[in-house]
């Protein structure tokens, strides 16, 4: 059974920072992508940041490119995500989520193409 859990998350000022952790259970990492993703009040689920497992490539949405960085640990099954220099457009619910149907290697960054999700942490800004 595939279990994704997202901790980390809360309150932080303008300009402040937040470390995001997923633990994953239950996949076989060699071939997915994991990823984050955020919705906001009335938004759709954005793509944040995405890591293919195997090779440790990389891709982020363009409104965090330079502020956030997306790392795992191998040995933990964990994922991360560094977010440095918040903004209060930041503010959302961030999610963890698993592609393992991730065979090409561009990093896909529609939410539909991501299977397992986790529960969300609530991360938000203040101005």
């Amino acid at each position: 059974q595939v279990q994704l859990t997202e901790s980390g998350g809360g309150l932080v000022q303008a300009g402040g920072s937040l470390r995001l952790s997923c633990a994953a259970s239950g996949l076989s990492f060699s071939r997915y992508v994991m990823g984050w993703f955020r919705q906001a009040p009335g938004k759709e689920r954005e793509f944040v940041a995405g890591i293919r497992w195997k090779t440790g490539n990389t891709d982020y949405g363009d409104s965090v490119k330079g502020r956030f960085t997306i790392s795992r640990d191998n040995a933990k099954g964990t994922v991360f995500l560094q977010m440095n220099s918040l903004k209060p457009e930041d503010t959302a619910v961030y999610y963890c989520a698993a592609d393992v149907g991730a065979y090409s290697p561009a990093i896909r960054t529609n939410a539909d193409d991501y299977e397992y999700w986790g529960q969300g942490t609530r991360v938000t800004v203040s101005s």
